[in-house]
C-alpha cells in the first residue's frame, strides 16, 4: 500500500484515510514482545545481575541485549527494523555511558539519572532535524498493530501537512519537557537531601511521563478532529463552488 491509495482514500472521504482493521492477535503478540523484551526483561536482568555483584555499567550493558533481541525478532517476523526497540537500546547505552562518568556517590548517581532523561530530551529535539521526528515512530508503535497494512497507513499520513505538524509539536514538547525535568532534578539533587531525592526522583520521572502521555493523547485527538473539520469545510466549499 503506497501513499497514492492513501491519498485517494483521503479524497473520497474528505479527510485523512481511515486506518485498516487491526489484528487483535498480532497487536497483542507485538505488545507482549515489546513490553517483555524492552521493559520487563531489562529491568529483571539488571536487578538480578546487581544482586549478584555486577557493576552498574556491566548490568546495564548486559540488559541491553534484550532490545537487540527484540529488533532481531521483528526483523525475522515482519522483515523490518523496530525503531522503538532501537530507541530503547540507545537509551540503555546512554545510561551505561553516563554511569561511567564522574564520581559514584549517591548524589552523583541522582545527577546521572537526571542527565539520562535530559539526553533523551535532547535526542527528541535532535530528531527534528531528521526526515521524520522521533514521535512519528513512537506514534506508529502505539497506533498500529505492526502489520504491513497498518504500517503503510501510518506512513501514508506523512503526506498531510497537519499530521507532520502534529508529530513535530509532540516531539518538541517531549524534548523540552524532559530537558526541563532533568534540569529541575539536577538542581534539587544539590538542594534537597539524598534521602528526599531518592523518593522524589522517581515520582518526578513517572509524573512527567504520565503527564506527557495524557497530553499527547488529548493533543492527538484534538489535532485529528481539527484536521477532519478543515477537510470537511474544504470539501463543502469545493462542492458549493
Amino acid at each position: 500500500m503506497s501513499t497514492q491509495p492513501a491519498a485517494a482514500a483521503a479524497t473520497a472521504t474528505g479527510g485523512r484515510p481511515q486506518p485498516p482493521a487491526r489484528s487483535g492477535g498480532a497487536a497483542a503478540l507485538g505488545w507482549i514482545l515489546t513490553i517483555g523484551l524492552n521493559v520487563v526483561a531489562p529491568i529483571l536482568t539488571y536487578n538480578a545481575l546487581r544482586d549478584h555483584g555486577w557493576s552498574e555499567f556491566g548490568a546495564l550493558l548486559a540488559s541491553s541485549a534484550w532490545p537487540v533481541l527484540d529488533s532481531a525478532v521483528m526483523v525475522a517476523w515482519r522483515r523490518k527494523v523496530d525503531e522503538f526497540a532501537l530507541v530503547t537500546l540507545v537509551f540503555i547505552v546512554i545510561t551505561a555511558v553516563v554511569s561511567l562518568v564522574g564520581a559514584h556517590t549517591a548524589r552523583a548517581l541522582l545527577v546521572k539519572d537526571s542527565a539520562v532523561t535530559g539526553l533523551f530530551g535532547a535526542l527528541c529535539l535532535a530528531t527534528l532535524l531528521a526526515p521524520r521526528p522521533l514521535m512519528f515512530y513512537f506514534g506508529r508503535k502505539f497506533a498500529t498493530d505492526g502489520t504491513p497494512e497498518s504500517t503503510a497507513w501510518w506512513n501514508g499520513l506523512w503526506q498531510f501537512e497537519g499530521f507532520r505538524r502534529t508529530m513535530t509539536v509532540m516531539t518538541t514538547v517531549w524534548g523540552v519537557a524532559y530537558l526541563a525535568e532533568a534540569g529541575v532534578r539536577i538542581v534539587l539533587a544539590y538542594v534537597l537531601s539524598t534521602d528526599t531525592m531518592v523518593v522524589l526522583s522517581p515520582v518526578m520521572i513517572y509524573g512527567v511521563l504520565g503527564a506527557l502521555g495524557v497530553w499527547t493523547a488529548l493533543y492527538g485527538k484534538r489535532s485529528a478532529a481539527e484536521g477532519e473539520r478543515r477537510a470537511a469545510a474544504a470539501a463543502a466549499a469545493s462542492t458549493g463552488g
